[in-house]
């Protein structure tokens, strides 16, 4: 899945679009490298938001194409 598209369903940004936005502003690091939003998100990665106030690190515990908001969370933990 879209690393865009993943932000999106999982909830950690709003708006696909703003997430788009996020990744060529390159507030988004995954593994320790600037990504891009086309790249494909796998189960182990590790996912850095530098939006905001404070920074925001998860991990990625699944990869579903859609998610209620009661169970959107269940698709990763948060590190930091």
């Amino acid at each position: 899945m879209r690393l865009d598209k993943y932000l999106k369903v999982t909830r950690l940004i709003k708006r696909r679009t703003v997430a788009n936005e996020a990744c060529d502003a390159e507030k988004i690091v995954v593994n320790g490298r600037v990504a891009r939003a086309s790249y494909d998100v796998k189960v182990g990665d590790v996912i850095e938001i530098n939006m905001g106030a404070r920074p925001l690190k998860v991990k990625v515990l699944s990869v579903a194409e859609h998610a209620t908001k009661e169970n959107a969370a269940e698709n990763y933990t948060v590190i930091e």
